[in-house]
């Protein structure tokens, strides 16, 4: 393990998070709050000070980095920028464990808060907030090898163990290109919703971190009551659009745009993604109507939870805690399918799930016809059996990291409800359970909160890129 690359590139990205701290500083300069100013130039004086020391007295020459210490520099370097941007929280009077928690659950696009009351807090610190899910969600990582050109090859391996998905889309054959393209879409669809939502009647402050939120499908907003404090049809459904489109394989946008205009609606996982949200919106639509909701508002409540849980953004239009169980049954499963690989969703993928389930049907088939040869194709390609063995792993590991964590939840004294939820949420990225952690997690021990960070930091690197860290083989030369 070369230690000086791992923490040249750690300071590197340390450095750059820096950076990203004059933004809020600014928004606390436009709206006149001093003791947020001082809380965000301590805390860019100590990151930024702490990645140019890692940064430049570690200077390596190096091509290439091996796996291992891509995969070192990946899952730590989430794991630092989560701490380090707690720092604002913690000077903000929140206490250790559950700043981390937040930052945590903002830079992986998790969206489960720890906070009781929001509007409490300064402009400044909330836009942070909302930042954090907007950094984090087409990837740190992958926004430091877009800028800088050394990354171009020693990158290629960090790019592999953060994009989601089982199979890395490289749009053009150097790295530097693909992450530039990906971060382009990102940026555009970003100012295009932040214009949209002002015209609809939003505060530019609240059309940002609304974006920030969206886009990253993080779910945090400034407001106690998330998107029902608007009460607005409209912005919802512009919320609604734009969290569809974070839901998609960026990429796919792009060749849509430049390659083949129809590669999105051909593609097999898109198909699957609309099929999913369209059939559970139906469901749900019919159950709430049911339930004593007009037909209008049934469609309304359901077509905007269904996306906000699928795309895992996390969002909330209405308390849906209170709605039927069934209702939240289709919810709880819509947690752990997840958006389209190589978009800022969470949870398993669309992808993997189409995946696993062409696998099982096979396995089905080689029961009546043993000596029968069928590969498992997405469109027009086949699947290599070492993409399905590491489907096969994923999911096994995701779902012993999703009932040990309920298991140690439930120990605590949480019902079960509680504990699966918090546990499938913050696994998946998705953001509010059920129960005592449908409105926020502050009723959650403090050990809890570590087992859900944890799961939250787990869960965005795809299980994996940390689990792997704790195999004692891994550290040895």
């Amino acid at each position: 393990m070369n230690y000086r690359v791992v923490f040249n590139i750690l300071g590197t990205v340390i450095k750059f998070l820096g950076i990203s701290l004059l933004i809020p500083l600014v928004v606390a300069v436009y709206y006149n709050e001093p003791e947020s100013i001082l809380i965000f130039a301590i805390t860019f004086i100590l990151v930024s000070v702490m990645g140019a020391i890692l940064e430049y007295t570690n200077r390596p020459e190096f091509d290439e980095l091996t796996h291992r210490e891509s995969v070192v520099i990946v899952a730590m370097g989430w794991f630092l920028v989560a701490l380090l941007g707690a720092i604002p929280f913690l000077l903000a009077g929140i206490s250790p464990i559950d700043s981390l928690f937040e930052s945590m659950s903002g830079f992986t696009t998790t969206g489960s808060s720890i906070l009781p009351e929001i509007e409490i807090y300064s402009r400044s610190i909330l836009f942070w907030r909302s930042m954090t899910q907007w950094l984090g969600g087409m990837g740190i990582i992958v926004l430091v090898i877009a800028i800088l050109p050394r990354l171009a090859v020693a990158g290629r391996q960090m790019f592999r163990a953060e994009t989601t998905g089982p199979m890395k889309d490289k749009l053009r054959p150097r790295l530097k290109d693909t992450a530039q393209i990906l971060w382009g879409v990102y940026l555009t669809f970003s100012l295009l919703e932040i214009i949209i939502l002002k015209f609809a009647g939003m505060t530019l402050y609240d059309a940002i971190v609304h974006t920030f939120s969206t886009m990253a499908t993080g779910g945090f907003s400034p407001k106690n009551e998330s998107i029902a404090a608007f009460g607005d049809p409209f912005i919802e459904a512009v919320i609604i659009i734009f969290m569809l489109i974070a839901g998609v394989n960026f990429s796919m946008f792009y060749r849509t745009l430049r390659v083949e205009r129809k590669s999105l609606i051909r593609d097999e996982e898109f198909q699957a993604y609309i099929f999913i949200i369209a059939i559970s919106t139906l469901i749900i639509t019919l159950y709430l109507w049911n339930w004593g909701e007009t037909l209008q508002t049934a469609f309304r409540y359901a077509s905007f939870q269904v996306v906000s849980i699928m795309t895992t953004a996390g969002f909330a239009s209405a308390n849906f805690d209170l709605w039927p169980d069934s209702t939240k049954m289709i919810l709880l499963l819509l947690m752990f399918v997840g958006g389209s690989a190589g978009s800022t969703a969470g949870a398993m993928k669309v992808i993997r799930v189409i995946l696993l389930i062409k696998y099982g049907l096979r396995e089905i088939y080689r029961l009546i016809h043993p000596k029968m040869v069928r590969p498992i194709r997405i469109g027009d390609t086949s699947i290599p059996d070492d993409v399905m063995q590491a489907i096969l792993s994923f999911f096994v590991l995701y779902l012993l990291a999703f009932v040990g964590s309920t298991l140690i939840l439930s120990a605590m004294g949480l019902d079960l409800i509680t504990s699966m939820s918090a546990s499938a949420t913050t696994l998946g990225n998705v953001g509010p359970g059920f129960n005592l952690v449908g409105p926020n997690f502050a009723a959650i021990p403090e050990i809890g909160k570590i087992i859900l960070l944890i799961n939250m930091w787990i869960g965005r690197l795809e299980v994996l890129t940390v689990l792997v860290l704790f195999v004692p083989s891994f550290w040895k030369r």
